[in-house]
């Protein structure tokens, strides 16, 4: 039997307070609201009992951040993707920030089995003077634990209507595109970090961003390859790959840590789920 899941979460400011009010249809729930920087800004964790995604299963996730609010999700754990009997697994999100919204999408990574039929989708649309902070981490099998991602199919599509998009197919059966280092050179672990914007940032403030996370990436070991620019004008973009998750997900973190203060004036007030 299909999982078909559910999840619509809806952020207002309340009295200078960001509360979220939210409805789920099947196994996706929300951990209580914790706010550990002050009523302004809500944090929040997303949980899927199950534990992955197999043949036919759909997490639909829905967030809509009212005018001048200010969420803040994370994840307990990898959104697993296992092998497949024939149907395809889907993953969607559809994040709506409203005038003035601040959001921070920052799930722990996806994992494509071996055997794995999967659709991972987000799109996100910013109104005037919204600003979204994310990022989408993906591991191409699990390598050390010897399950190579030798067959199977990973598709993704990242979107920013008018401002980014990034959509691949990534076949295990596709050697050029894995190999290559015109493709993935080898590596497994491929993810996209953004700070996405309703109005177009200053020169001079795009240009202080990413000096702020070139100079994370100066400081990083060789084994993860990342690069960071602006496309647009409303847009900073770092994407990497690295032969495992793990050194990826701690640049993230760090990249985070430092682009948070840079771009918003706030404290870098890691989520507990991190440390769990």
């Amino acid at each position: 039997m299909s999982w078909h899941a559910q999840l619509n979460l809806d952020y207002r400011l309340e009295a200078q307070r960001t509360v979220l009010r939210h409805e789920h249809n099947g196994p996706l729930r929300i951990f209580k609201s914790l706010y550990p920087e002050g009523d302004a800004i809500c944090h929040n964790v997303i949980i899927h009992p199950p534990g992955g995604l197999v043949g036919g299963d759909v997490l639909d996730v829905r967030v809509h951040v009212g005018r001048g609010a200010h969420g803040l999700i994370s994840t307990p754990g990898a959104t697993r993707f296992y092998a497949s009997d024939g149907l395809p697994t889907t993953q969607q999100v559809n994040l709506v920030l409203d005038t003035g919204a601040r959001f921070e999408w920052l799930p722990l990574e996806a994992i494509a089995y071996p055997g794995c039929r999967a659709h991972n989708r987000l799109s996100a649309t910013l109104a005037e003077g919204a600003e979204l902070l994310a990022w989408d981490v993906t591991a191409l099998g699990l390598p050390m634990a010897g399950q190579a991602f030798d067959h199977g199919c990973f598709n993704q599509r990242l979107e920013l209507p008018g401002l980014w998009l990034e959509q691949a197919r990534i076949d295990a059966a596709d050697t050029r595109l894995l190999e290559s280092p015109l493709g993935l050179g080898g590596q497994r672990c491929i993810g996209t970090l953004w700070l996405a914007c309703g109005t177009a940032l200053t020169r001079e403030r795009r240009e202080h961003l990413l000096e702020v996370v070139r100079g994370v990436l100066d400081a990083e070991p060789q084994s993860t390859q990342a690069g960071a620019t602006c496309p647009h004008p409303q847009l900073l973009v770092l994407r990497a790959v690295a032969p495992l998750v793990e050194p990826l997900m701690a640049l993230f973190q760090r990249v985070w840590t430092e682009l948070r203060p840079a771009a918003w004036g706030l404290g870098a007030a890691t989520p507990r789920i991190w440390r769990v």
